[in-house]
């Protein structure tokens, strides 16, 4: 052990408050005259030490004695370590005398040789054995005077005697235990951006929702611990290359390493060759294999396996006999620090012994990477087979060795064939990991080569994966034209059985027509695909038909849809998650129909699952579209906070992949997310997120742009502006008919749209637009959809006086919302009902379902739909808290809302008053939010009560 210079402070540990608590209550106890022992203690580079830190700094702010010390292999002599310790820092007593006193004055109990103070002792687990004893002596001695012994340990490494006694000691409570846990996604994001972050460490990002993704995904990766962390980001770690590599930067990597380079530095020689065999090799592995790749031999190999457990560099694996790194990044600091001669005999070596027992291709192809130079064309044809091996699992290495045997195997004319395989198996693998543009230009030249003389199907195999490239790099007019191209060279009609390139074609067609949402143009095509791909794999099969279903959904056939999408959800759920979506297309697609169909709690299963491991590299359309449908299931579903987190995520890759329209699409869905969960309050705020993004996408130009129209409009509604629902609605879609809107949503849309109209005072229009809402759901049996036009014939019907038929109608409405899980709605429908309800029920039925109503809506954060009760809970009791605030009306706003309450419509109050529609709209709004009313009907109301 020997003393060295308290470290610099760089703030306190993130995300260590408990801890940090625990060590201040040790000080404030010292203050007052208690003394204690505290252990910390924990995984390597969990943050022991900076804990440890932490304790000296609070000492020393309350300018309390103080000293640190490590202990060191082979460090100082035992005798003379604590005197060193000592002599740290000023303040602290000194012992007289020599070293051998020194150490004398320790056998005895604490309050005979200090004064006070506190103690720090770091890396305790390296103490000799005779400072481990007086150790052990100090942790057993009841610590009665001003005195804190704080020890720092590894528990795997540290002498038993000595974890007996701090065991010990936990259990009588005389000893302080702290253990640092890893750290969750949250506190890494902090770590790798706060002040202790530098350039190596800090991700090369600035978005905050895509550095929580980054974050959550090196954090898992890290196992959560800061040190692992630290080194992944500093090697520029990817998730499409983990655990293979660690990343890019492997100087990085070994600048960061430095604490993990001194344990490996302090092994014996033969030790460290059987590291380097073993970082060869891989992690887990087997101590044999380490024999014969290290050429030590199976005895010495075991001896220094031992001496590598004892240093806590490797652990025994899950499976007898076998050892594993205690973390992969240890396993590849080992690899870097090798000499390259080292490991070159090592892979040869390795390879030799998976081909010797026969080993699969994969894990042969891992050796020959490294030995190109010197195996020629087998190492190429190796990497070549364990590429398409691996393909499914980690594109990326595969990507990797596929473009290393391209660069190797010779480019001749009898192997051409095989060589255009190859090329499009790389291409394939590009674009699963996230590498589009390179893909794009591998296609592009082997369909401009002469040389390749490309048979028919691998002319379609060539578009296809063409056109997956542009379409993942959003160039969806590019993506067309290609596969337009290639369609071209089939016959029509298809051939029955369709080959598995043509069927690979349909479904790119397919794919690009979704995330365009131009679902109509590819209907015929992808129906004919799906009678003929019978000879297609499963996986094939399914996503075909999962699309065919999907643009019948759209198309409004819902008779077709239904049977179709049950079907291929019960193929789905009995696949495993590697299988289960062909990349994630099929989840994201049936996921999207289902949510279409009103199957929320299918759609959500299906839409999540293996979420938390999709790679935000590769495949980030299908990634946004799924992002995209679970944000909207949780917000009808109720779940309002994850639905705006989700939007904010979901922004952030569109962003990051150019979709402007799925930026708008996701500011729509936040806006009314935002306004049920915080009230009119907050309305402005929350319609002014998506009035910037529609300028970027002009309305009626996309499916994006008439899907956010909706959502804004409702947006605004709820907010209580009629007029500007009404507004947005005919700017968005063309005419109220609604000719853009998709049909499984266009009854909603015509009922909020009647809502809007009969808030404005235009009964007529709301009774066409509530009869044609009603032609349109009869055509598709969707309950949900049948629901919101039942609310809006009841509003129509108390606008009327027809209280008995709207109450009935507000609660079939009701329970079909409840029925659909949509409690928010469900709450909502409840309130607006309840005038209805008491005229035709009674009071006292009325009040009872608003105290439903609220219970509902507080258990979902639903702020809007607890404001609306409390409006209609005063004015059904005769006490309307909102008359008095006609004082605060303007004498305009006075004038417009008599006006209103009167019939009169906003342009004729226009007219009246000299006034542009549009300022009458704007007053209107005004007066509706200091009031604390949502309709001209309500406001007339209020008018007549008051006098």
């Amino acid at each position: 052990m020997s003393a060295v210079p308290v470290p610099e402070t760089g703030g306190l540990p993130v995300a260590r408050e408990a801890e940090l608590a625990r060590l201040a209550q040790v000080v404030e106890a010292l203050g007052n005259g208690r003394g204690s022992v505290v252990e910390i203690t924990g995984e390597p580079g969990i943050g022991k030490t900076r804990l440890a830190t932490a304790l000296v700094d609070l000492a020393a702010r309350r300018r309390l004695p103080v000293a640190r010390a490590h202990a060191v292999r082979g460090g100082a002599t035992p005798l003379q370590v604590f005197r060193d310790a000592f002599e740290a820092r000023r303040g602290f007593p000194r012992p007289t005398g020599g070293g051998g006193r020194a150490f004398a004055e320790f056998r005895g109990r604490p309050a005979r040789w200090a004064a006070g103070g506190v103690l720090v002792l770091d890396d305790v687990h390296w103490c000799d054995p005779v400072s481990t004893a007086a150790l052990v002596r100090l942790v057993r001695s009841v610590v009665s005077g001003p005195f804190v012994l704080a020890l720092a340990h590894r528990p795997r490494q540290t002498p038993p005697e000595l974890r007996e006694a701090l065991e010990d000691g936990v259990r009588a409570g005389t000893v302080t235990r702290i253990e640092p846990g890893p750290l969750d996604a949250e506190a890494a994001a902090a770590l790798l951006t706060g002040p202790h972050a530098s350039a190596s460490t800090a991700p090369h990002t600035h978005e905050p929702a895509a550095l929580r993704e980054f974050a959550g995904q090196v954090c898992a990766a890290a196992e959560g611990n800061p040190r692992h962390l630290r080194l992944l980001v500093a090697a520029g770690w990817r998730p499409g290359r983990w655990p293979d590599r660690p990343g890019t930067d492997m100087d990085g990597l070994l600048r960061e390493a430095k604490p993990l380079i001194a344990e490996l530095d302090a092994l014996t020689p033969p030790a460290a060759t059987a590291m380097a065999a073993a970082a060869v090799l891989g992690s887990p592995f087997r101590p044999q294999d380490v024999a014969q790749v290290s050429g030590l031999g199976l005895d010495p190999t075991l001896d220094v396996l031992a001496e590598l457990e004892r240093a806590d560099l490797v652990r025994p694996a899950d499976w007898s006999g076998g050892l594993r790194f205690r973390h992969p990044v240890v396993g590849h600091v080992a690899y870097e620090r090798a000499g390259s001669s080292v490991r070159l005999r090592a892979h040869h070596r390795a390879l030799d012994l998976v081909t010797a027992r026969g080993g699969r291709a994969a894990e042969r192809a891992r050796h020959a990477e490294h030995l190109l130079g010197t195996e020629g064309v087998d190492a190429a044809r190796t990497l070549a087979e364990g590429a398409a091996e691996i393909a499914a699992r980690t594109p990326a290495t595969a990507a990797r060795w596929f473009r290393l045997a391209l660069e190797t195997i010779p480019d001749r004319e009898g192997d051409r064939d095989a060589r255009t395989a190859l090329e499009l198996a790389c291409c394939r693998a590009l674009i699963a990991s996230g590498q589009p543009e390179e893909a794009r230009a591998r296609a592009h030249e082997l369909l401009g080569d002469p040389r390749a003389e490309l048979t028919d199907s691998q002319t379609l195999q060539a578009h296809t994966v063409w056109a997956d490239a542009e379409r993942q790099l959003g160039r969806y007019k590019e993506a067309t034209a290609v596969v337009a191209a290639a369609l071209g060279l089939l016959p029509r009609p298809l051939p029955d059985p369709l080959p598995a390139e043509a069927v690979r074609l349909a479904i790119e067609y397919g794919l690009i027509h979704v995330v365009r949402g131009t679902h109509e143009q590819a209907r015929t095509l992808l129906r004919e695909a799906a009678r003929a791909a019978g000879g297609a794999d499963r996986a094939d099969r399914t996503v075909l038909r999962v699309l065919s279903a999907l643009c019948a959904t759209h198309a409004g056939d819902i008779d077709e849809a239904g049977p179709e999408v049950t079907d291929c959800a019960r193929l789905l759920d009995a696949l495993p998650d590697p299988l289960a979506g062909r990349t994630p297309e099929t989840l994201a697609l049936l996921g999207c129909a289902e949510l279409y169909l009103e199957r929320f709690a299918d759609a959500a299963r299906h839409l999540g699952r293996g979420l938390e491991t999709a790679d935000s590299d590769a495949g980030r359309p299908i990634l946004m579209h799924r992002l995209l449908a679970l944000a909207m299931v949780e917000q009808w579903t109720g779940r309002l906070d994850a639905s705006e987190r989700r939007t904010r995520q979901v922004e952030s890759l569109a962003r990051a992949i150019g979709a402007e329209g799925a930026v708008t699409l996701a500011r729509a869905m936040r806006a009314t997310a935002l306004v049920w969960s915080r009230g009119r309050s907050h309305a402005a705020e929350a319609v002014a997120l998506v009035e910037d993004a529609t300028t970027v996408t002009p309305p009626g130009q996309s499916w994006w742009a008439t899907s956010a129209t909706g959502l804004l409009a409702q947006a605004r509604l709820l907010a209580g502006d009629a007029a500007g629902c009404r507004r947005t609605l005919l700017e968005g879609v063309g005419d109220e008919r609604l000719p853009l809107v998709r049909p499984f949503s266009r009854p909603f849309l015509l009922a909020l749209s009647a809502t809007a109209a009969l808030e404005c005072g235009d009964r007529d229009k709301a009774h066409h637009l509530v009869q044609a809402a009603e032609v349109e759901v009869g055509r598709l049996g969707l309950p949900v959809q049948e629901a919101y036009v039942h609310e809006a014939r009841a509003r129509l019907h108390a606008a009327d006086g027809e209280h008995d038929a709207a109450a009935k109608l507000f609660t079939l409405a009701a329970r079909a919302f409840r029925a659909a899980d949509m409690p928010v709605q469900y709450a909502w429908t409840l309130a607006v009902g309840a005038p209805s309800c008491a005229e035709a029920e009674g009071l006292t039925e009325a009040l009872r379902q608003l105290d439903v109503a609220e219970t509902v809506a507080r258990s979902y954060g639903a702020s809007l739909v607890r404001e609306r009760v409390e409006e209609l809970r005063a004015a059904l009791s005769g006490s309307d808290p909102a008359a008095h605030a006609l004082g605060l009306l303007s004498g305009r706003e006075r004038e417009i809302a008599e006006l209103a309450a009167e019939g009169l419509r906003t342009r004729d109050i226009a007219e009246r008053l000299f006034l542009s529609p549009r300022t009458v709209e704007t007053h209107l709004f005004r007066v509706y939010r200091k009031l604390g009313v949502s309709s001209r009907l309500a406001l007339s109301t209020l008018l007549r009560r008051t006098g």
